[in-house]
C-alpha cells in the first residue's frame, strides 16, 4: 500500500518534471522559427522525430515490448494526435510571430478542461477555472501587442485543440509503470505521421553545424526527454492541472529571449509571468481544497 507521503512526493516530482518540460519547450520557439526559414516544416519535423524515435526505441525497447495491445493502441492514437498538432503548430509558426504563436498555443489551458468535461464528464473545480483565467491573462500580457487573426494563427489554434486532446488522453491513459514504453510508441508514431507529410516531395536535410545542432536539440531535449517526462508526470496529475502548469512554457520563452536573445525585461513580462505563477499556485492548492475530480492510476 502506498503511503500518503510517498504519493505526495511523487506528485511534487511530477509537477517539477512538467516545469522542466516547459523550460525546454520555451527555449525552442525562436530556434524553430529560424530553422523553418530554410527547412520545409514537414521535413524539419520528420528528421527531428525520426531521431527522437530511434533514440527512445533503442533505449526503451524492452519496456516497449512489454506493453499490451491496449496500451500500444493508445500510444499510437496519442502519437497521431501529437504529430498532427506539431505539423499545424510549426506551419502556423512559420506564418506568424513567435510571441503570438506562443499565446495561441497556450490556449490549450482553456481547451483542456472543456474537453475533459465533454469527453470524460469530469467536473473542474472553481479554483482551477480561476487558475485557467489567470494563466490566459498572463499569456496575453506576455505575448500580445494586438492579435490579427490570419491563416497562421488559425493553424496554431488547431494545434492547441489537438494538444489539449493529447493532454486529456494522456491524463486518462498514462500509467507510470508504462510511461517509458508508451513514450517510445508515441514518438515512433509521431515520426511516421511527420514523415508521411514530408516524403512525397523528398526530404530536405539540415545543412551545417548550426542547423544540425538545432535539430538535435529539439529532437533529444524538446522531443524524446520532454515526452518521457510528460508521459510519466501525467500518470500522477489530472489533465487540467497539467495544462495549467504547462503554461509556464511562454514564461520560459520570455526568460530565454531576455537571457540569450538580447531582449529587454519589460513590465509586461514581469506581470504576465506573475499571473502564470499565481495560476500555478492556485491549481496546486486546489487538490487539497476540493474533492478529487479524476481517478488517477496508482503505480
Amino acid at each position: 500500500m502506498i503511503q500518503p507521503a510517498t504519493t505526495a512526493s511523487k506528485t511534487t516530482l511530477a509537477v517539477l518534471s512538467l516545469v522542466i518540460v516547459t523550460s525546454v519547450w520555451g527555449s525552442t520557439f525562436v530556434l524553430i522559427k529560424d530553422l523553418v526559414v530554410t527547412l520545409p516544416v514537414t521535413d524539419f519535423l520528420a528528421v527531428r522525430f525520426v531521431i527522437a524515435a530511434a533514440v527512445l526505441l533503442a533505449v526503451f525497447w524492452r519496456q516497449t515490448r512489454q506493453l499490451g495491445r491496449e496500451q500500444l493502441t493508445r500510444g499510437v492514437a496519442l502519437g497521431v494526435v501529437y504529430g498532427l498538432a506539431q505539423i499545424l503548430q510549426t506551419a502556423g509558426l512559420a506564418r506568424s510571430t513567435a510571441a503570438v504563436s506562443g499565446f495561441v498555443t497556450g490556449m490549450y489551458v482553456v481547451l483542456t478542461p472543456i474537453l475533459a468535461a465533454l469527453l470524460l464528464r469530469q467536473r473542474t473545480p472553481r479554483a482551477v477555472w480561476v487558475a485557467v483565467a489567470l494563466s490566459t491573462a498572463g499569456l496575453a500580457l506576455l505575448a500580445l501587442r494586438g492579435l490579427a487573426v490570419g491563416g497562421g494563427e488559425l493553424l496554431v489554434l488547431g494545434s492547441a485543440a489537438l494538444y489539449a486532446l493529447h493532454i486529456v488522453g494522456l491524463g486518462r491513459w498514462s500509467v507510470p509503470r508504462d510511461a517509458l514504453g508508451l513514450s517510445a510508441v508515441q514518438m515512433a508514431t509521431i515520426a511516421v505521421v511527420c514523415s508521411a507529410g514530408a516524403l512525397p516531395g523528398g526530404v530536405v536535410m539540415p545543412q551545417g553545424v548550426g542547423q544540425w545542432s538545432g535539430v538535435l536539440y529539439t529532437a533529444l531535449a524538446a522531443g524524446a526527454l520532454a515526452l518521457v517526462l510528460q508521459t510519466w508526470a501525467q500518470g500522477h496529475l489530472s489533465a487540467t492541472r497539467a495544462a495549467v502548469i504547462m503554461t509556464m512554457e511562454p514564461v520560459f520563452a520570455a526568460l530565454f529571449a531576455v537571457a540569450l536573445g538580447g531582449e529587454h525585461l519589460t513590465w509586461r513580462m514581469l506581470g504576465g509571468g506573475a499571473l502564470v505563477l499565481a495560476a500555478m499556485y492556485i491549481v496546486e492548492l486546489a487538490p487539497a481544497r476540493e474533492p478529487p475530480t479524476e481517478t488517477l492510476p496508482v503505480p
